[in-house]
């Protein structure tokens, strides 16, 4: 039997679920009437239950709500949930999508990749000696500012696109094709970051690049053909139970592999979604793992994804900021829409689209949302950016997704609206269809 004082802290931890949630679900709904995706309603309601709002109250009601024995149990969950997040972000991520994209395509890939990693590091390099913590290289500080400043978030793009009746469209598979190509470019950036900041040396950043290059010659090499082997014969409701374990113990390991090798355990996560089949012998297989698989692990995920949201939340202390951190604020901001925008609207102008419809995919692109924080929450762990600098490139985060609304409406997108050259159906996609973030929590 459990003692009480460790009862008492799983049900602080059960009731701390519950709240989050509920605010979650209520946000969600306010977010809804301002064209708002989910992301920015449960990014904004983590940050209402942090010391940013919920602190301000009086009678300490975030050490009360939140006390610091429950607070590695949440992030226990938190971290389960990032985890099935990533995996389902990887399999929704088809590699065919860098392939045959044609060389106007290419080229305006290459530039929203460039564009803000080039302007994003020069920034950086100028916030180096103010903002960088103690002991971290300045090489390391500017790739890493870099890379998150470019990040365009693949899944929430994915879910605007679809809600804004831009799916069909040019410049709707455009700009998932080029969000596909920069987030790989940025993942394997973020990659050697990490190796770098966490293998103390020249040997041992060898010693974790030749264990990441076996890594993933397993993956490609041994997983891959077992889980299409896994996979060829499903038939739906009898095997889901078994195939539900096998993915969840499968996508558990792999980040239990990359967190061993010196990587952080969500590179695992999303390896193993990367890994997973996306041909099928038959259209009956591909229905009934997005009915019986994709679905309850896309449902799982958006359970789980708002105490990630909460768990940040306690991070960020806006307050705290100052008018120094105000200006780092703006700087930050500034540098973020400046650099997607001029990297992808400019060249798609260049490329014969009218200004109008430039516009409307450098908004596209410019949409960060949970995939930066992922991205921040492992420099915030690998202690590459301090808490202030953390807290406003999370405010960056938040406002880059929540002005694609307000813009689009801007530039005439409402839905059915979008007259575009449609494309014709594809031959085959992945087996999920939304974004897991988006699941309502309740």
């Amino acid at each position: 039997m459990a003692s009480p004082d460790a009862l008492s802290v799983q049900s602080v931890v059960l009731a701390d679920i519950a709240v989050v949630l509920a605010l979650c679900a209520l946000m969600v709904r306010l977010g809804r009437r301002l064209h708002q995706p989910p992301v920015v309603a449960e990014i904004a309601a983590g940050l209402m239950l942090g010391p940013s709002l919920l602190g301000l109250l009086p009678g300490h009601l975030v050490q009360h709500i939140f006390p610091a024995d429950a607070r590695p149990s949440l992030s226990s969950i938190a971290q389960f949930g990032l985890a099935l997040f990533m995996f389902m972000t990887g399999w929704e991520l088809d590699p065919r999508r860098l392939r045959g994209s044609g060389r106007a395509l290419g080229s305006i890939a290459v530039l929203a990749m460039a564009v803000p990693f080039v302007l994003g590091g020069g920034t950086a390099a100028l916030l180096y000696h103010s903002q960088a913590p103690h002991g971290v290289r300045a090489e390391v500080f500017v790739l890493f500012m870099a890379t998150a400043f470019s990040i365009t978030a693949f899944p929430v793009l994915a879910r605007i696109i679809r809600d804004q009746g831009l799916s069909q469209t040019r410049i709707g598979a455009m700009a998932m094709s080029c969000a596909a190509i920069c987030d790989v470019a940025a993942w394997c950036v973020l990659v050697l970051v990490t190796a770098v900041a966490g293998s103390g040396g020249k040997l041992g950043f060898l010693k974790v690049l030749a264990l990441t290059v076996g890594y993933t010659a397993v993956m490609a090499l041994v997983v891959r053909p077992l889980l299409r082997r896994a996979l060829r014969n499903f038939s739906g409701r009898e095997d889901r139970g078994v195939l539900l374990v096998l993915l969840v113990t499968g996508l558990l390991l792999s980040a239990f592999a990359t967190a061993w090798i010196g990587l952080d355990s969500i590179f695992g996560a999303f390896a193993f979604g990367l890994v997973m089949p996306r041909q099928y012998d038959s259209p009956k297989t591909a229905v009934a793992l997005q009915q019986h698989i994709a679905a309850p692990l896309d449902k799982a995920a958006g359970i789980l994804l708002p105490v990630f949201f909460a768990v940040t939340g306690l991070s960020v202390e806006v307050t705290k900021l100052g008018w120094s951190g105000l200006g780092v604020l703006l700087i930050a901001l500034a540098t973020a829409v400046v650099g997607k925008l001029t990297g992808t609207a400019i060249p798609a102008r260049l490329n014969g689209m009218s200004w109008r419809d430039a516009g409307l995919f450098g908004t596209l692109m410019n949409t960060r949302g949970l995939t930066e924080l992922v991205v921040l929450t492992i420099g915030s762990q690998l202690g590459l950016i301090p808490p202030n600098l953390f807290t406003v490139m999370v405010l960056v985060a938040l406002a880059t997704t929540a002005m694609a609304g307000p813009l689009l409406r801007l530039l005439g997108v409402t839905g059915e609206s979008v007259r575009d050259e449609p494309l014709p159906e594809p031959g085959e996609s992945p087996p999920r269809k939304r974004e897991p973030q988006d699941a309502q929590p309740v």
